[in-house]
């Protein structure tokens, strides 16, 4: 598992295609957002944990001001 405190903008180089995988979320502690992929169908063990993210609370608002932020200019 991996826990995010401060991520930073990166330009991709090239934008690939991905395959649609299941997806979960938790809160813990009432201030950390926990994401879990799941494996894609194509897998030996599809319906177990592939990637956790953990974000703390300062990563969460500054994810919330990027969203807001590229909102606006839709």
């Amino acid at each position: 598992m991996a826990l995010v405190r401060k991520p930073t903008h990166k330009e991709l180089d090239r934008i690939g295609i991905y395959s649609e995988v299941e997806c979960t979320y938790s809160v813990v502690d009432g201030q950390y957002l926990q994401i879990a992929t799941y494996g894609s169908k194509s897998r030996r063990n599809p319906d177990t944990v592939s990637q956790t993210i953990r974000f703390a609370p300062e990563a969460i608002e500054q994810l919330k001001a990027v969203l807001q932020k590229h909102l606006e200019k839709t």
